[in-house]
């Protein structure tokens, strides 16, 4: 159990949260329901053995953050996940209640295996240590044991991707595209291995950009050319390239084969957009959960989130 303050919120509760869920427990010295619930939540979390993380925060003391939260009265206790809260409940609860609302959104063993699984699969695969199809292999394991984590399975189909794994990605990815709705990312790594599996199998993906070229010089309208030269492009690792050629086939035509040039569009924009970058609480005008934090500066902006942007703003232009 950790004393939270406004300090050392964005380290010990939104931070932490991207790795371990948080569990805060808003207190006051004077509450006597929360010197109830106190005692059981320690005792909850030493018995979950590091499944979830247990903070404390002051309402009294620390009124911007009860406020940010929207606290109206306590013990209330919210539960954060990847940085963002996701459910709560109020009042001193008793023993069986909190360790059922807590089953109800921790990982249970055999995902936290397989997410021990996964991240050593990955650290390999990132330092080249050993044999990539073996860590490959047990990324895919982590995923077997673990079916229903897309986390997992977006990195397994990532990396089965980037190492010309087609056939297995294909297979990899069937069950996050038969999900309602397709989550965006998904739909992005199809698009992706669509356009390597255009190369690798259609005559077109072994010309030169000059052939696409000279094509639709003679026809601006000549699409299927233009797609054609994206999905090279993109195989090429080109990207900025592709979404130019897509743009030019989304302006003269938004529903053009079923509006495969602005689906592939924004799965490339899925793809390059950067991860969210980790917050500096000293540097950082509000931490990620919107508290606001001393020491403001002025953050500049990342270039690849820059160039993502423009895209975006492109594609919005297009599509009014």
């Amino acid at each position: 159990m950790i004393n939270v303050t406004v300090a050392n919120f964005e380290a010990e509760v939104i931070e932490a949260s991207m790795h371990t869920p948080v569990l805060v427990d808003f207190w006051a010295p004077w509450c006597g329901p929360c010197k109830v619930i106190g005692p059981i939540l320690e005792k909850v979390e030493a018995e979950y053995g590091g499944r979830f993380k247990l903070v404390k925060i002051d309402s009294d003391q620390e009124q911007q953050l009860a406020a940010a939260f929207g606290i109206r009265s306590i013990p209330t206790c919210v539960l954060l996940m990847g940085g963002q809260p996701v459910d709560g409940f109020m009042g001193a609860l008793p023993e069986g209640p909190i360790k059922a609302f807590l089953d109800k959104h921790l990982p249970g063993d055999d995902e936290l295996a397989a997410q021990a699984e996964a991240e050593e699969a990955q650290q390999m695969l990132a330092q080249g240590q050993g044999d990539p199809d073996s860590a490959l292999d047990k990324l895919a394991q982590a995923v077997a044991q673990a079916p229903d984590n897309n986390d997992l399975r977006f990195e397994l189909v990532k990396q089965y991707i980037g190492h010309g794994r087609f056939a297995e990605a294909a297979g990899a990815l069937a069950p996050a595209m038969a999900q309602i709705p397709v989550q965006l990312r998904f739909e992005a790594l199809a698009q992706w291995l669509n356009a390597l599996e255009f190369v690798a199998n259609d005559p077109r993906g072994q010309w030169p950009l000059e052939k696409f070229d000279e094509l639709i010089a003679q026809n601006k309208r000549d699409f299927e050319t233009r797609f054609a030269k994206s999905r090279v492009l993109i195989a090429m690792g080109e990207w900025p390239d592709a979404l130019d050629e897509l743009l030019e086939i989304i302006m003269r035509d938004k529903k053009w084969d079923d509006e495969a040039p602005r689906k592939t569009y924004v799965g490339l924009l899925e793809l390059m957009t950067p991860p969210r970058p980790k917050t500096d609480p000293a540097a950082a005008g509000k931490s990620a959960g919107g508290i606001e934090l001393a020491g403001k500066a002025a953050v500049q902006e990342d270039p690849q989130a820059q160039l993502v942007s423009q895209y975006r703003r492109k594609l919005s232009m297009a599509l009014n």
